[in-house]
């Protein structure tokens, strides 16, 4: 498989919490080479290749960001291909927590303007307290973001691990430190911890809840 981080997620919690695995440490084949998960507390951390994006003009996917983001101002936009194609469209720190959960993209002009090359879409935004981008307790994010995927059947993905390998990244130059505290502002959200090492690696601690066990008989 291509680099997923929630399947992978998903696919530890069951090995994990189900299958009563004792390994301290999984380890998944896929296409984006060795995935490597961990039990630490109540989370799950995944070991997960970085992916940088590179800068690009607004001009070449002016049409999917519109409709994406509609009249919000675009800060900076770059593209990351080693995941599949995402582009990563970052707006300006002034637009409110509030602003950004009620954005709400336009699926059917997102369709029409699809080209070969993209796979989904990150928005994301710097966390302040002036934002509003704090959690429950009222501590500050570094960042927050949404990820949408029409193409795939994906409106908005609720978290998506592989695009913060990519946020990570990116925030890591723009914020001059490796550990993040994110939150990706889905519906149904969530919070990770996410951490940039110096080998190219990333790691994404999550939470993974199971909701449906159940035996196939053959």
């Amino acid at each position: 498989m291509l680099l997923c981080g929630s399947a992978t997620l998903a696919s530890a919690a069951a090995l994990i919490y189900m299958i009563k695995n004792p390994s301290p440490q999984l380890t998944f084949q896929t296409l984006s080479g060795d995935l490597f998960a961990r039990r630490e507390g109540d989370f799950i951390s995944l070991d997960l290749p970085e992916n940088k994006a590179q800068p690009l003009g607004a001009g070449k996917y002016k049409d999917i960001i519109k409709a994406t983001i509609g009249s919000i101002p675009v800060q900076e936009v770059r593209f990351c291909s080693s995941v599949g194609g995402d582009l990563l469209v970052r707006i300006p720190d002034s637009i409110t927590r509030e602003q950004f959960e009620k954005l709400r993209p336009n699926v059917q002009d997102m369709i029409a303007a699809h080209t070969e090359e993209i796979r989904g879409v990150i928005v994301t935004l710097k966390g302040s307290m002036e934002n509003g981008c704090v959690d429950e307790e009222g501590v500050q994010y570094d960042f927050v973001s949404r990820f949408f995927d029409p193409w795939s059947g994906v409106p908005e993905d609720p978290v998506t691990g592989s695009a913060h390998t990519i946020l990570a990244s990116y925030w890591a130059k723009k914020l001059g430190k490796t550990e993040f505290y994110a939150c990706q502002c889905s519906q149904r959200g969530g919070v990770l911890r996410v951490r940039l090492r110096g080998d190219g690696r990333v790691d994404v601690r999550g939470k993974a809840v199971v909701v449906t066990a159940g035996k196939i008989r053959i």
